[in-house]
C-alpha cells in the first residue's frame, strides 16, 4: 500500500455469518473472530489493501476502503 494511506474496514455484523472465510484468507491476519464469532479487523494498521477479504466474502459483509491524503 502507498505511503501515507490507511485501510478502513467496513464490516456488517448482521450479514456477518460467522463462517470465517475472510479470516482464513487475509494474509496479514488483520481479522480475527470476536466473542460471538463475528468478524473484527484487530490489527486493521498492518492491513494492505489486497482485498481478498472482501472478495472471499460470500455475504458480502465486509468492505475495504483506503484512505489517504486528500481522500
Amino acid at each position: 500500500m502507498g505511503k501515507g494511506k490507511s485501510v478502513k474496514h467496513i464490516i456488517d455484523k448482521e450479514w456477518c455469518k460467522e463462517c470465517g472465510i475472510c479470516v482464513h484468507f487475509c494474509p496479514k491476519k488483520v481479522l480475527e473472530p470476536d466473542k460471538l464469532g463475528k468478524v473484527e479487523a484487530v490489527r486493521p494498521e498492518d492491513c494492505i489493501a489486497c482485498m481478498l477479504c472482501e472478495l472471499r466474502c460470500p455475504d458480502l459483509a465486509i468492505q475495504i476502503q483506503t484512505i489517504g491524503e486528500g481522500e
